[in-house]
C-alpha cells in the first residue's frame, strides 16, 4: 500500500484563488490491478487553464485537474513498464493507480540533457498549444508581423520564438521590466511592458504602424479589445486564452468589434490543442528539434514541494512566474 498525497477543491473559485479553496488530503492506494500501474509524481503543472477549466469540469471535493510528469514505479500493464516515464492527466496528486488510458509515453529518445519537466513546458502541452496555434490557425506566414500577450508565459514565449523560426517580425508584451528583458533575450523584434505603458493604443501603434497581420491572444478583454484596432485587412486571430477574464466576479462588458470585423475581414478563432492530439508524437519531435538547435529556449519556474501547489497556482495567476510554472515534488 502507497501514501498518496492529494489536493482537493474544497469549494469553486470565486474571484481570485486562494487557500481556502484548497485542502491536503492523504489516501491509501491498493495496488494495482490487470493493466495497471502505479505511478510516482516527479514534476506538476499549474496552468491558467485550471481556473475556468474547473468550474465547468470538476464538483466540490474533486481532486484538481491537471497534468503531470510521473515515474511507473509498478506495472502489470506491458505498455508502461516499471522505470518508464510518462505524461499522465492524474491531477494534483503525489501518487496515482492508471489502466493507461491518461497516460502518455514520453519520447524514448529523449535527450539526457534536457529535463523531463519540459515535456509539460516547451515540449508539451504549452508548447503544442503555441505551435498549432500559429500554423493551425493563424497560418503564419513569413514576412508577417505577429503580435502575441502574456509573451513571457510558457505558452506565449514559444509563440514568438517560433514565428522567429518561420521568419516573421514579433510583437510582445509582458506585465514587467524583467520579462520584457526576457523577451529580447528570446529575439522579439518589439516588446513593452502593458503595466507601465501609458496608452495601450500608442505602444501598439508605435511597435508596428502599418498594423499586425496575426494576433495570438492569450489575455482577452481591454488588451485584446485595443488590438483588434490595429489588425490588418484580412488579419487572422487565434483565442488561446483570456486571463484577464477569468477572476471576474462581474463579467466585463465591451466594446464590441462585430463592426471593425467585418470592415477589416478579421477571421477570429478559438482553439484548444487537443483538437491536434493526432499530432502530437510528430509535433513533439518538431519542438525538441528546435530546442536541441538552440532555436528554441525554455525558462522555468520551479516550485518545489508539492505542498505548495496552491501557493505555486496562486503565483503564477498573478503573473509571478517567467516561463513555466513547475512543481518538483
Amino acid at each position: 500500500m502507497v501514501q498518496a498525497k492529494t489536493w482537493i477543491l474544497t469549494k469553486h473559485f470565486d474571484g481570485f484563488p486562494n487557500d481556502s479553496n484548497f485542502e491536503l488530503k492523504v489516501e491509501e492506494l491498493p495496488d494495482p490491478k490487470d493493466r495497471e500501474v502505479l505511478l510516482e509524481a516527479l514534476f506538476l503543472s499549474v496552468d491558467p487553464y485550471m481556473r475556468p477549466f474547473s468550474r465547468v469540469r470538476m464538483k466540490k471535493g474533486d481532486v484538481m485537474i491537471g497534468t503531470q510528469v510521473a515515474k511507473v514505479i509498478q506495472s502489470k500493464n506491458p505498455a508502461f513498464p516499471v522505470g518508464s516515464h510518462v505524461v499522465g492527466r492524474c491531477g494534483w496528486r503525489t501518487h496515482s493507480i492508471s489502466d493507461g488510458t491518461d497516460l502518455t509515453l514520453i519520447m524514448s529518445d529523449w535527450p539526457k540533457d534536457v529535463s523531463l519537466s519540459l515535456a509539460l513546458g516547451a515540449i508539451g502541452m504549452p508548447g503544442m498549444t503555441a505551435l498549432y496555434g500559429i500554423e493551425e490557425v493563424l497560418g503564419l506566414q513569413k514576412g508577417e508581423t505577429l503580435l502575441v500577450n502574456a509573451a513571457a508565459g510558457a505558452v506565449g514565449s514559444v509563440v514568438g520564438q517560433i514565428a522567429k523560426i518561420k521568419g516573421c517580425k514579433v510583437v510582445g508584451s509582458a506585465g514587467s521590466d524583467a520579462k520584457v528583458a526576457f523577451l529580447k533575450e528570446l529575439g522579439f523584434d518589439e516588446t513593452f511592458n502593458y503595466k507601465t505603458i501609458g496608452s495601450l493604443d500608442e505602444a501598439l501603434r508605435n511597435a508596428s504602424p502599418d498594423g499586425y497581420d496575426c494576433f495570438f491572444d492569450n489575455v482577452g478583454g481591454h488588451f485584446s479589445a485595443t488590438a483588434l484596432q490595429h489588425m490588418k485587412t484580412f488579419g487572422r486571430i487565434a483565442v488561446c486564452g483570456g486571463i484577464s477574464l477569468y477572476n471576474d466576479t462581474t463579467p466585463q462588458m465591451g466594446p464590441y468589434p462585430q463592426i471593425n470585423m467585418i470592415f477589416k475581414q478579421l477571421k477570429m478563432e478559438g482553439f484548444i490543442q487537443s483538437r491536434w492530439e493526432h499530432k502530437h508524437a510528430e509535433s513533439s519531435k518538431r519542438l525538441m528539434g528546435w530546442l536541441k538547435e538552440g532555436k528554441l529556449k525554455s525558462r522555468e519556474h520551479f516550485t518545489k514541494g508539492f505542498e505548495n501547489m496552491p501557493a505555486a497556482f496562486v503565483g503564477m495567476m498573478q503573473g509571478e512566474n517567467i516561463g513555466k510554472a513547475i512543481i518538483m515534488v
